[in-house]
């Protein structure tokens, strides 16, 4: 926030007694809104004078972000939660609201009542007829030039940045939509959303730690849920044939823009089928989301170009590893080897290094930052998947993929090992 904060918040309270003293409520009532900034502009965008005339009074209510002021005449934007609209006030037209229109700060919220017009640049234009005070903000918002640029600010003060910042603004509402059109998508196929536990007695599904809680009516400690995984199974064995969850989970690690404490995670089982099933619904997945939210498969992703156009290509872990290393490796090449390799890459291993604790150094420091198109990494050594049935054609791996976009996991899957035997003897 601007370091004049502190002086500009005297005078906005000097403002509020001013709205006291002449009968206002600074904080405002019930608004008849009949219209939102952003579809009002997407229906009148290519509107002409004529329909503009005809279009009737609007009433339309948010927070004023700026305000120019031309002696007898001003305008602002007003920005609610759908988007920003412009507003034309006039003297002769608000008689002696007028001066108290220009007295409004920027981030106070009012409600206005006006009729649509074109200005000569062309903007979408509300003309004021009449306004109502809902709401005084006493602390200033960024400046409109240098805005909320600090990343802490920006994550800590998350209401913040939604305020001046229109491109945080669209990831909301964007994700919004997204987690609408994954339910859709999996609805329509035959899924059945389901709710588990949060708190569990075992933090299972997952090798990360747990954040402790503890239950008073039983005495006994729980652990937020790091994965709903062992809940989705047992409701497949109870014969629920294709169960999801799009739900908060919980991971007491590191904390970073790469890192959440707390984040939603999508996680499906399905029953009859097999990861090349997996793999083909996570494609059509992804793909109908871009091209149902955006409207086309190529998007830019921080300083990557991203391309979603099927078929995806397929990458064997140890094909990756070997192409990376610049040697041919495999499930039986010697952790001394792997050391040697590594260290010729930059890579240093500790002495002692186990292969399968090789492998997965390997692979994040050498691979991974190559994967920018979406890969799916597939054919994992058996002792890196625990959990997933082993290849018919060769039992040292597995059918698992990873599914990399833009030099990041963001999909793990597999056919599950469903025998118990062979389960307890790993």
């Amino acid at each position: 926030m601007s370091e004049q904060a502190p002086g500009r918040e005297v005078h906005r309270r000097q403002k509020l007694e001013a709205l006291r003293a002449r009968g206002v409520d600074p904080f405002g009532t019930r608004y008849p809104v009949t219209h939102w900034a952003g579809p009002l502009a997407a229906r009148l965008g290519g509107a002409g004078e004529d329909e503009l005339k005809g279009f009737g009074p609007v009433c339309v209510a948010g927070r004023i972000v700026s305000m120019r002021h031309h002696g007898k005449t001003c305008f602002a934007h007003l920005q609610d939660y759908t988007g920003r609209i412009q507003l034309y006030a006039r003297a002769d037209q608000l008689g002696d609201d007028f001066a108290h229109f220009t007295d409004i700060d920027l981030g106070d919220f009012v409600g206005v009542t006006g009729d649509m017009l074109r200005t000569r640049t062309g903007e979408l234009t509300i003309a004021v007829k009449s306004f109502t005070f809902l709401g005084k903000s006493l602390r200033p918002l960024p400046e409109k030039w240098h805005g909320l640029k600090d990343v802490e600010t920006r994550y800590r003060r998350r209401y913040v940045d939604l305020i001046v910042n229109p491109a945080s603004r669209a990831v909301f509402l964007l994700r919004s939509r997204l987690i609408k059109a994954i339910r859709e998508f999996l609805d329509a196929r035959g899924f059945l959303e389901v709710e588990t536990p949060m708190m569990q007695p075992i933090p299972g599904g997952a090798a990360a730690r747990p954040f402790v809680t503890h239950h008073n009516a039983l005495d006994v400690d729980l652990y937020l849920r790091i994965a709903p995984e062992l809940y989705l199974k047992r409701l497949v064995v109870a014969g629920y044939d294709r169960v999801y969850e799009l739900n908060r989970t919980f991971r007491n690690e590191g904390m970073s823009t790469q890192h959440n404490p707390e984040f939603t995670m999508l996680e499906f089982y399905q029953a009859y089928a097999d990861v090349g099933d997996l793999m083909e619904l996570t494609e059509t997945l992804l793909l109908h989301l871009a091209q149902t939210l955006l409207g086309r498969t190529r998007m830019t992703y921080q300083e990557h170009e991203l391309d979603l156009t099927p078929p995806w290509r397929r990458l064997p872990f140890f094909a990756g590893l070997a192409q990376a290393l610049g040697a041919e490796v495999g499930p039986e090449t010697p952790a001394r080897r792997l050391r040697e390799l590594g260290a010729a890459r930059g890579v240093e291993l500790a002495a002692a290094a186990e292969r399968w604790e090789a492998w997965p150094e390997l692979f994040e420091s050498l691979v991974e930052p190559t994967l920018v198109q979406p890969t799916f990494v597939v054919d994992f050594p058996v002792e890196l998947s625990p959990l997933s049935k082993r290849k018919r054609d060769d039992p040292r791996l597995v059918d698992r993929f990873e599914l990399f976009v833009a030099q990041g996991e963001i999909a793990n899957a597999y056919t599950e090992l469903n025998d118990p035997i062979e389960q307890r003897e790993r």
